[in-house]
C-alpha cells in the first residue's frame, strides 16, 4: 500500500470530482456542495485523546493515522479527520504535526509549512479586523448610540503563526499623529485566534460571517461592546476566508483519506478539526477517526463540551493513547530518564491513566487504551500496564503504527471497530460536564472539580469582574474554554500524576463571542508562545533536491 493520486483519494472517499479543487498533485480542497450528497456509510465517530503528556508529546496523532490505515487494512472505510499543524510547535518543541515514522501524512512537508494557505488567510482576516479597528480609532469613528472606540479597552489584539515571546506586549500608534493612535497591544499565535475558532466551528459560509461580525473587538466610550459588524469587517474577512473554510484533502502514507482542516491548539483554544472536514467524513465512512489536542483534560474535554454541542453529534468510542515514558513522569520519573525501565513509577503513574478514565466513564463513553509503544520500552512494563487495564475492565492495545504502519495497527483497528460497532443499537447518549445555563463560574469549577479532580476555582478580582461583565452583555450561555497547562491534570505544569487537594486559579475570563465560548485563562498560560532554548528550526534545511530535511523529529 502506497499513496495515490489525490483525485483516486477523493474518490475512495465518495466525493464526485466535479467538488475537488486540486492544489497540485497531492492535496486538494473539497468544495462545500460536496456535503450536501446523502450519507454513504454508517458515520461511526472515534475520539482519539491521551493522558498529559510530555513536553514532547505521546503520538497522539501517530497512533490516530495508524489507526486508520490499520483500518483500511481491515477492508474498513475509514476516514481520518486532523487538524492542520501550526508553523509556531513546527519551528518550536514539537516539530511536525503529521505523525511520524511509517504513520505519516503526506504530503508532509507541505502540510507543516504553508500546506493549502487556510492559516495565512487566518492571520489575514484576523488582521485586516486589527487594522480596521485602528483605522476607527484613528478617525474617531462614531458607531451611533455606542460612541466611537475607547482605544484604552480595546481588547481585539494581531496574530501572526510563529512563537515568538518579543510580540506579547507591545505599542502600536508610534510617530507622529498621521501614524494612529498610540496604544498598547499584542500578539497572538494565530492557532490561538477567535478567527480560527471560528473557521473551525463554522457550518458554512453564511454562518462563518454571522459569527465573524459577532467578534467583540473592545468598548466604545460609552462603555458598549464594539463588534467586528459595527466596525465593517465582517463581510471582507469572510472573503478572506472563501477558500480556508473548505476542508482540505490529503491522505496517509497508505493511501487512505485524510480531512486536514484548521488548528485551534488546545491548550489555550478548542483544539479540534473543523466541523465541516467531520461532517464530510461522517458523510463518507463508516468510521471517523479523529484527534482532541494534548490530553483528555483540555482537548477531550473540549470536543465534547465544545465541538459536540456544536454540531449535535457524540463520539462511539474514545481511544485513549498512553505511552510508558508518560506514565513513569506521572509516577515521579524525571522526563530525561522517563524512557528508563522503571516499575515503581511506572504503577504510580497508572493513577493518572486511572483519572482519565474515570472521566470518560462521566461522559459514558466506552475506551480503548492505546499504548503507543517506543523501541526502548520492556515487554514486562507493557504487560504491567495492560494487567491493569484488565483488572479495570478496560481493553489495552499495543500500537506499533510509528515502527510498522498499519500493519502496526491492526490489534488498535479491530479493538476500535469492535466496540464502535457494539454500540449501533444504543450509541453512547450525549452528556456534558455543565448546562449551559449555568453561571461561567458554575461552569468553570465543575470542569475543575469533574475533569481535573481539583477541589475547586480560585477567581482573581479581574476574572470576577470579567465574568460579570460577559453576563451583562448577555453571554452568560456560552460553553466553557479552559486555557491550561497540557502537562498536569491541574494549572501547575510541576504537579504531575493525580494531583489531589489543589485549586485552579482563573486570572481572567475572555469572551470569544463569535466563536461562541469564554474562555478562562489559568496560571500563567500565555496566548502567545515563545520558542525554546534550542527550537526545532536549528534542525531545518532545504536539500538540493527540494526535500526539507528536519521538520519531522524522526528525520
Amino acid at each position: 500500500m502506497g499513496p495515490q493520486g489525490i483525485l483516486d483519494v477523493a474518490r475512495e472517499l465518495g466525493v464526485s470530482e466535479d467538488h475537488v479543487e486540486p492544489y497540485g498533485r497531492n492535496k486538494a480542497k473539497i468544495d462545500l456542495a460536496a456535503l450536501t450528497r446523502p450519507a454513504a456509510g454508517a458515520g461511526r465517530l472515534v475520539l482519539v485523546s491521551a493522558i498529559n503528556p510530555t513536553p514532547a508529546g505521546e503520538g497522539k496523532t501517530t497512533t490516530s493515522i495508524g489507526l486508520a490505515m490499520g483500518m483500511r487494512r481491515l477492508a474498513k472505510r475509514a476516514v481520518l479527520c486532523l487538524r492542520e499543524p501550526s508553523l509556531g510547535p513546527v519551528f518550536g518543541v514539537k516539530g511536525g504535526g503529521t505523525g511520524g515514522g511509517r504513520a505519516t501524512l503526506v504530503p508532509a512537508d507541505d502540510i507543516n509549512l504553508h500546506f493549502t494557505g487556510d492559516i495565512h488567510a487566518i492571520s489575514t482576516a484576523h488582521n485586516l479586523l486589527s487594522a480596521m479597528v485602528d483605522n476607527a480609532c484613528h478617525f474617531n469613528t462614531s458607531f451611533g448610540e455606542k460612541g466611537a472606540i475607547d482605544p484604552r479597552q480595546v481588547t481585539w489584539g494581531r496574530a501572526l503563526d510563529m512563537n515568538d515571546r518579543a510580540l506579547r506586549n507591545v505599542i502600536v500608534g508610534l510617530g507622529r499623529k498621521a501614524d494612529g493612535v498610540p496604544r498598547q497591544d499584542r500578539f497572538d499565535i494565530t492557532a490561538a485566534s477567535e478567527v480560527m475558532a471560528i473557521v473551525a466551528l463554522a457550518d458554512g459560509p453564511e454562518d462563518l460571517e454571522r459569527r465573524l461580525g459577532r467578534i467583540v473587538i473592545g468598548q466604545s466610550t460609552s462603555g458598549a461592546p464594539i463588534t467586528a459588524d459595527d466596525v465593517g469587517a465582517a463581510a471582507a474577512m469572510t472573503a478572506l476566508l472563501r477558500d480556508a473554510i473548505k476542508p482540505n484533502l490529503v491522505q496517509t502514507d497508505e493511501g487512505g483519506p485524510a480531512l486536514v482542516h484548521a488548528g485551534p491548539f488546545a491548550n489555550i483554544a478548542h483544539g479540534c478539526s473543523s466541523v465541516l472536514a467531520t461532517r464530510l467524513g461522517l458523510l463518507s465512512g463508516d468510521y471517523v477517526i479523529t484527534e482532541a489536542g494534548f490530553g483528555f483534560d483540555l482537548g477531550g474535554e473540549k470536543f465534547l463540551d465544545i465541538k459536540c454541542r456544536t454540531m449535535g453529534v457524540f463520539p462511539r468510542v474514545l481511544v485513549l493513547v498512553a505511552t510508558l515514558r508518560a506514565l513513569k513522569m506521572h509516577g515521579g520519573a524525571p522526563v530525561k530518564r522517563a524512557a528508563e525501565p522503571d516499575a515503581r513509577a511506572l504503577e504510580l503513574g497508572l493513577t493518572h491513566l486511572d483519572k482519565h478514565l474515570d472521566s470518560a466513564a462521566f461522559f459514558g463513553l466506552p475506551v480503548v487504551v492505546s499504548i503507543n509503544v517506543f523501541p526502548n520500552d520492556t515487554q514486562e512494563e507493557l504487560a504491567l500496564v495492560e494487567a491493569a487495564m484488565l483488572r479495570r475492565g478496560v481493553r489495552a492495545v499495543r500500537c506499533e503504527g510509528f515502527l510498522r504502519g498499519g500493519e502496526g495497527a491492526l490489534e488498535l483497528a479491530e479493538a476500535v471497530a469492535s466496540a464502535a460497532d457494539a454500540t449501533d443499537a444504543a450509541p453512547p447518549a450525549p452528556r456534558f460536564v455543565y448546562d449551559l445555563a449555568e453561571p461561567l463560574r458554575d461552569k468553570i469549577t465543575k470542569i475543575a472539580r469533574t475533569i481535573y479532580g481539583a477541589d475547586g476555582v480560585t477567581f482573581t478580582a479581574a476574572a470576577e469582574r470579567d465574568a460579570r461583565r460577559i453576563e451583562e452583555l448577555g453571554h452568560g450561555g456560552v460553553p466553557v474554554c479552559m486555557a491550561k497547562t497540557q502537562l498536569s491534570l491541574s494549572d501547575d505544569p510541576a504537579l504531575v500524576g493525580r494531583p489531589t487537594n489543589f485549586q485552579v486559579t482563573v486570572r481572567e475570563i475572555r469572551l470569544s463571542a463569535g466563536a461562541g465560548f469564554a474562555v478562562a485563562l489559568t496560571g500563567d498560560m500565555m496566548t502567545m508562545p515563545g520558542l525554546p532554548r534550542e527550537p526545532s528550526a536549528l534542525r531545518v534545511k532545504l536539500l538540493p533536491t527540494g526535500k526539507i530535511r528536519g521538520l519531522m523529529q524522526n528525520d
